[in-house]
């Protein structure tokens, strides 16, 4: 697929089912997905796949900041995919480099990494939500203090309900302008 295919194409899928890629195959592509923009070469990101009961762990974990009536529903949330492969920012501090271009820098490999799984066959979702500020979920992953976890990117193969209908191109024309240029002495 090439590479207009690929953005044009790719969809949140929000039914992903199994096979997902291997851990071999996921850190394969992520180390093609590094290959975006990073100023300085920091990878301030690193990567926490979860599968099978590590998912059951993350979902105790949701629970657990749940009103008692969504616990159920909130532990259920980390089972939607085969695999959840949690974004860490790992922002270089005291570094030339600002911490905004990192962060950048992190959301380009992301939007990398899911334009390679869409293009060998997989379907991907970014969640995000109040879990990624929870005590819980930020404890069972070991995150220290100067990390922020970013969300899951949910992979798996997408059940093919849901459909790959292309949107049309926006108008961007409004978000576009030429600064003049200044004449000529």
């Amino acid at each position: 697929m090439d590479v207009m295919t690929a953005v044009l194409t790719r969809r949140s899928e929000h039914t992903l089912c199994e096979p997902a890629p291997t851990d071999d195959e996921f850190t394969q592509l992520l180390a093609t997905a590094a290959h975006a923009p990073d100023h300085g070469r920091l990878r301030p990101w690193r990567w926490i796949l979860l599968r099978d009961r590590a998912r059951e762990r993350l979902g105790t974990a949701l629970a657990a900041d749940a009103p008692d009536h969504r616990r159920d529903q909130s532990a259920a949330k980390a089972l939607r995919a085969p695999l959840l492969a949690t974004l860490v920012f790992t922002p270089s501090s005291g570094h030339k480099v600002r911490e905004w271009e990192q962060l950048a820098s992190t959301g380009a490999v992301a939007q990398s990494l899911m334009l390679l799984l869409h293009s060998r066959g997989f379907g991907s979702i970014w969640r995000t939500g109040t879990a990624v500020e929870s005590a819980a979920v930020r404890s069972l992953l070991g995150l220290t203090d100067s990390e922020q976890l970013l969300g899951w990117l949910y992979v798996g193969t997408p059940d093919g309900q849901g459909g790959s209908i292309r949107r049309p191109l926006a108008d961007v024309g409004n978000r576009v302008s030429v600064l003049a240029q200044a004449p000529s002495r």
